[in-house]
């Protein structure tokens, strides 16, 4: 579990962070300080940048973190606490997540022995004949229900699996929807296989299923120990990998990905500058908003002196005349210092020089000390109510 923060102070967030958690699971405070990491700033983000890219997955590249990632911003909106700059910070993990996998394609290729096996059959088969290939997959336990669910995802929808019992055939057709899963039990093994292109074979057997009499198949065999016999090999017709095969294909595919990942880290290193400088820049957030409110005011006070002056009689249309003209000359105006109070990287200016305009217009209007209205009209109101 992560927990994403922003706190005024690093020490009194991590502290009320730690004791909702303790208050939550009912596990001391001692206890959880014990099994926490902590990351603050710049490191934070770069793990969540790590995180979206699929760099911190057990598969390198998995894709399955973006989209939940992507889920944490649909779940946080209009959430309390799901502010400004939590939200900025996971909509960019989503963007980087995004541009590593689409600059350095880190998600291709087979890093587990289930998806090698299915990727080795498919690279023997014409790829014409991917979605109408035969395929019969022997054991429906963990290693079988990811080959089904990696030839589901190669496009083949239809397949025969072979079991001891239809229980476990069933609750993959539950968890695996729009395709057709044929169930049959063990004792027609030898009759789905003389009509199957591809044989995967994944059971706990300790005796071989298939020997040199049951060729004439592309056999995938997943299985320790091994399920097809290695007599088969000696058939001309028949073609065999086991484990130890796809472990080539695996550590070459781990290799590449491991190059993809140093690809990966310079896109984050460059992302996490860019966000760091726009959050950086919400400091001139509170200067933009007292800016604005200091020229409406001026501009309400003008225009209600100019209004009166011109009588009691005055036709909406002139009024509203006088009122767009007046929010027309405050918007000219401002426009010019309120350019120079952004830094999102769409103009040369750096996040130093724009703070320093933050600070020189705070002088010159006086920002830091202005009263808001509302403030000013509560301290007068609790002035009247104490006479």
């Amino acid at each position: 579990m992560e927990i994403y923060v922003v706190a005024l102070s690093r020490h009194r967030g991590i502290k009320e962070v730690t004791e909702w958690m303790s208050k939550t699971s009912g596990i001391p405070v001692s206890e959880i300080c014990q099994h926490r990491f902590l990351l603050h700033d710049k490191d934070a983000t770069q793990h969540l940048f790590e995180v979206s890219a699929g760099l911190d997955s057990l598969v390198l590249g998995e894709g399955q973190i973006l989209a939940q990632v992507k889920q944490v911003v649909k779940v946080g909106q209009g959430v309390v606490g799901f502010g400004r700059n939590i939200s900025g910070l996971f909509k960019h993990a989503i963007t980087v997540g995004k541009r590593v996998r689409t600059e350095t394609n880190i998600a291709a290729g087979a890093v587990s022995v289930s998806s090698a096996a299915v990727e080795l059959a498919l690279m023997k088969l014409p790829e014409s004949s991917h979605a109408s290939a035969r395929m019969l997959v022997i054991g429906a336990g963990k290693m079988g229900k990811l080959v089904i669910k990696h030839l589901v995802a190669k496009g083949c929808t239809k397949m025969v699996a072979v079991n001891r019992s239809e229980e476990r055939v069933a609750a993959i057709r539950e968890d695996i929807k729009d395709v057709e899963i044929i169930y049959k039990p063990l004792e027609e093994m030898l009759n789905c296989a003389a009509e199957a292109d591809v044989v995967f074979t994944s059971t706990a057997s300790e005796t071989p299923l298939f020997f040199k009499e049951h060729g004439l198949r592309l056999f995938i065999d997943i299985s320790v120990p091994r399920n097809v016999g290695s007599c088969v090999n000696d058939l001309e017709t028949a073609r065999v990998y086991n484990v130890d095969d796809l472990k080539e294909v695996v550590a070459a595919n781990k290799e590449d990905r491991l190059r993809k990942a140093m690809e990966a880290q310079a896109i984050i290193g460059e992302e996490s500058k860019q966000f760091e400088a726009w959050r950086d820049s919400l400091e001139t957030v509170p200067t933009i908003k007292k800016l604005r409110a200091y020229a409406e005011r001026i501009r309400t006070v003008e225009l209600e002196k100019c209004l009166s002056k011109m009588g009691d009689d005055i036709p909406k249309k002139t009024r509203k005349a006088v009122d767009d003209l007046s929010r027309g000359i405050v918007n000219k105006i401002l426009h010019g210092p309120m350019q120079h109070l952004r830094c999102d990287g769409s103009d040369s200016r750096t996040l130093s020089e724009t703070l320093e305009n933050m600070h020189a217009l705070n002088r010159m209007f006086s920002l830091e000390t202005e009263i808001s209205v509302l403030e000013q009209k509560i301290r007068n109101k609790v002035e009247q109510n104490q006479k």
